[in-house]
């Protein structure tokens, strides 16, 4: 079914979710060689910052959805998920104050707002998120980063859950396998939000 983008994710009621995109998952201190990879072999990163300029230009809100751990893991639930004891096998794993929480720098503008998370896989969830873009006015949220396998479905769910429309920026997304991520966009992601490539939403909000 054909989607009208330009009212669909009109400036007047749109935000752009930036998920994770942060130099220890997809940048210079990333630990996840598989993704970089894919990022790396598909522009992800690159139609990332085409598309957060689009929407900087067009007046569209960015929000950084980032996540970080404390040293003491305070505000972490640590053993509930095992992806997540995995992770904390790395005792400075995306730690607070240091360079692999920071946002990629193609990515970001200190325009920019910020929701930081210290739990879980979705940007929601015990951040000021929903408060946030409900006092911007929002009601249609696009979404790009990573991943495909958790962040990005998360996001898409929580948000329909909330009341938003969800977009996903199909070329400013990936997930690991490749083929898995693509699998994830095509059955699951799909079901939840409308897709537009980052030319798709660079053209809808009036940048070439």
């Amino acid at each position: 079914m054909a989607i009208d983008l330009a009212d669909l994710a009109s400036p007047a009621h749109t935000a752009l979710l930036v998920m994770e995109m942060q130099r220890g998952v997809a940048g210079d201190l990333a630990k996840f060689p598989d993704l970089v990879k894919t990022c790396d072999e598909r522009g992800v990163v690159a139609n990332a910052a085409r598309t957060a300029a689009a929407a900087r230009a067009a007046g569209v809100p960015v929000v950084q959805c980032t996540a970080a751990f404390r040293a003491d893991r305070a505000g972490s639930h640590t053993d509930n998920c095992p992806f997540i004891k995995v992770l904390l096998k790395d005792p400075e794993h995306m730690l607070e104050g240091t360079g692999a929480i920071e946002v990629i720098p193609d990515v970001a503008a200190p325009t920019d707002l910020e929701a930081r998370r210290h739990h879980g896989f979705s940007p929601f969830t015990g951040t000021s998120l929903d408060q946030t873009l409900r006092s911007l006015g929002v009601r249609t949220v696009v979404a790009m980063g990573l991943s495909l396998n958790l962040g990005i479905p998360g996001l898409c769910l929580e948000a329909v859950n909330l009341g938003y429309r969800a977009v996903v920026v199909t070329d400013a997304v990936a997930g690991t396998p490749a083929e898995y991520g693509d699998a994830i966009l095509a059955n699951t992601v799909s079901l939840l939000a409308a897709r537009a490539t980052s030319t798709d939403l660079a053209a809808a909000w009036g940048s070439r």
